[in-house]
């Protein structure tokens, strides 16, 4: 640490450009580094962070004793190695979505934080969209009543060019639309709906030359007796919205990614209604205009890493909390593939 910053690094100069803009608006770190093997990446960053400095290899960065914090941005199924090595060389780790491809594999990382005493954090900002809050509280305290249905839905578009490296692999990506795309709302369903008891799943591939899915469909039941229906693709062209629905005896919300679409109370009134979607139906950039304390995206998730560090606590989301949603995902493959149903402990 130096004049009292963290230091911070980024390794994956694709969804890193999105750590990179975040580490440099917090005010509490500094951007020693970013790794990439591509030098026309790091020539970009450099731009507008003359002072950091750019490594084609990421053991040479490791041994760059300035740095506290790297983010890991590489592709998924690299994210395991990247992040264990970052805690072995004494670095605290916040990763990606998905943590890994496999619980297995995400284990590593959840091993690796026990055994160095470094801090790792997990990638799912979108937890602190704004409407995600009041959405959480309103079922977690009851004014949902009875919690019985839910309907999630990443309906998203992808062409061609995005498939050309490494996404749509088995090896690399672990699956398509759902564990990409549609890895957010997985984290998201299990958030509010807690654990899952057994999940039933078709997919297949409706419009891409890929070797995994772009379009699953599965019903999850859950422990509370609470059924969700939820489906992914990258083939709703142009790419029409994320619902987030959930629906109780006592009231129901739905959601379009950020922004609150219904707010239903049967103890609230036309006012409250109209005042929730004033406040939380634009989207988190309206939401945070009304209420400045409110920070959403990969800057939350920055914000909080680094607050993590210099306060001594745990990250928001951690290693064993990420793993939930990969459970699911991998359960949708697996009913899917033998075309029955798959059970949780």
């Amino acid at each position: 640490m130096k004049d009292g910053k963290l230091g911070y690094a980024v390794v994956g100069l694709g969804i890193g450009k999105a750590h990179v803009d975040a580490v440099l608006a917090n005010p509490h770190c500094r951007l020693v580094a970013v790794c990439d093997l591509i030098e026309e990446k790091m020539a970009r960053v450099l731009e507008k962070s003359p002072q950091t400095k750019a490594y084609l290899d990421y053991e040479d960065m490791l041994r760059d004793e300035e740095i506290d914090v790297i983010s890991v941005c590489v592709p998924s199924g690299m994210h395991a190695d990247f992040s264990v090595c970052a805690m072995e060389a004494g670095k605290h780790v916040l990763c990606e979505k998905p943590i890994e491809l496999t619980p297995e594999r995400a284990m590593c990382i959840e091993e690796a934080r026990i055994r160095t005493g470094k801090k790792a954090g997990i990638i799912f900002q979108n937890r602190n969209n704004a409407c995600m809050k009041p959405m959480k509280e309103a079922i977690d305290s009851g004014r949902l009543g009875r919690v019985f249905c839910g309907t999630f839905a990443v309906k998203w578009y992808r062409d061609d060019a995005y498939y050309e490296g490494w996404h749509g692999t088995w090896d690399m990506d672990g699956g398509g639309s759902l564990i990409n795309q549609a890895v957010h709302t997985v984290d998201l369903m299990q958030w509010l709906l807690g654990e899952v008891e057994c999940v039933t799943s078709e997919m297949r591939v409706v419009d891409h030359d890929i070797e995994t899915e772009d379009f699953t469909a599965s019903l999850i039941r859950f422990k509370s007796g609470a059924v969700a229906t939820f489906v992914s693709t990258t083939c709703a062209y142009p790419g029409i919205c994320t619902a987030i629905q959930v629906y109780g005896t006592g009231g129901s919300i739905e959601a379009d990614g950020d922004s609150l679409t219904v707010w239903k109370m049967r103890d609230g009134d036309e006012d409250e209604e109209e005042d929730m979607l004033d406040r939380f139906g634009q989207g988190n950039r309206m939401a945070s205009i009304m209420d400045p304390s409110l920070v959403a995206g990969h800057q939350s998730m920055i914000d909080d890493m680094v607050d993590a560090v210099l306060s001594d606590r745990d990250p928001q989301i951690m290693p064993m909390e990420a793993i939930k949603a990969l459970r699911i995902i991998r359960a949708v493959y697996e009913s899917a593939q033998t075309g029955k149903t798959v059970y949780f402990d």
